[in-house]
This record gives structure tokens, sequence and C-alpha cells, in this order.
């Protein structure tokens, strides 16, 4: 469902471990301040817990486990990025939020080769600017790994969501 690196109008840009982070803005739908998260019990390990956004629950996924970064050394998440995967809108937890670049600003390019480890597959390329790399993430991908092991909607092939968020 992501939409092609070329098609991307511009890049929601973010932090996360230091590394600067973005996603198609298209699928951005607000962002917050940090808010209270309530842990769900047997929930997959990126799943941190659930979200109330005014009144609809919204699955809270951090995104450093996602990345397969550590987690970090302060306790909270600076904000929450609240995307729409098509049927209903996810949380990322995020260590700091930053401003929208406009895609013909920034070129696209593979992800380097220097860049390893489970991320890797979860980016679809990176956008070299003046002062850092801009890594553009795959959000499909990133729902599609936060939410593996809960097992899978035999109608839909999607993950469940949790009780009260409408699919």
């Amino acid at each position: 469902m992501s939409a092609t690196p070329a098609a991307v109008s511009g890049w929601c840009t973010f932090r996360v471990a230091g590394r600067l982070c973005g996603l198609d803005v298209t699928r951005v739908q607000e962002v917050l301040r940090p808010q209270p998260v309530t842990p769900l019990p047997l929930a997959p390990p990126a799943v941190r817990g659930l979200l109330n956004l005014r009144g609809r629950i919204v699955p809270a996924v951090d995104l450093r486990a996602v990345l397969g970064l550590p987690a970090p050394e302060a306790a909270a998440p600076a904000g929450h990025l609240v995307v729409f995967d098509g049927d209903s809108p996810v949380s990322l937890l995020v260590d700091a939020i930053g401003d929208v670049r406009r895609s013909g600003d920034c070129a696209l390019v593979p992800v380097p080769h220097t860049l390893e480890g489970p991320a890797r597959d979860l980016i679809a390329g990176a956008v070299p600017l003046p002062d850092d790399l801009l890594l553009a993430l795959d959000l499909d991908r990133i729902l599609e790994r936060a939410f593996a092991g809960a097992g899978a909607d035999p109608t839909t092939g999607r993950p469940p969501r949790p009780a009260g968020g409408t699919r």
C-alpha cells in the first residue's frame, strides 16, 4: 500500500535513536505530543500498548523495537506519529518530531550498502540532505513487522487490531 518513492509528495520527518527518518506525508494523519499509553498484555513486543485518540482506541507501536534499536535511556518517547494503514490509525512512538520535506527538494537514492541489520528491509531508500541523511521508511513493512506474531486475520491477511478500534 506504500506509494512508490517517486510518487511521494513529501516526507514527514522524525528522529529515532538519533537517526533522521521519514514517512510518506500522505500516510500521516497527525502528530501528537507524548500521551499516556495503556499496556496491552500479550501484545507483540513492538506494540507498547493502546492510545486513546479522542475516544478511539489506537495501537501504539514502538518504532525503536520494530527497527531493532535499543530502548532509550529516558523513559518516554517525545511524540506520536499517527499514521493510517488503510483501515485504521496506528500510533508510532518516536524520539523527536521533525518537519515536512517536500520530495521535490530531495531525491531518493537506494539504501546505503553500509546500512545493515534488521532495519534495512524496512527502509525504502535514502534522501541525502546537506546536513543529514533521511531514511525513508516503508510504512507497510513497518506495520507488518510490528504486528508479526499477533496472528493474521484469515479474511484479510492483516494482523488483528485491539478491541475498540475499527477496521
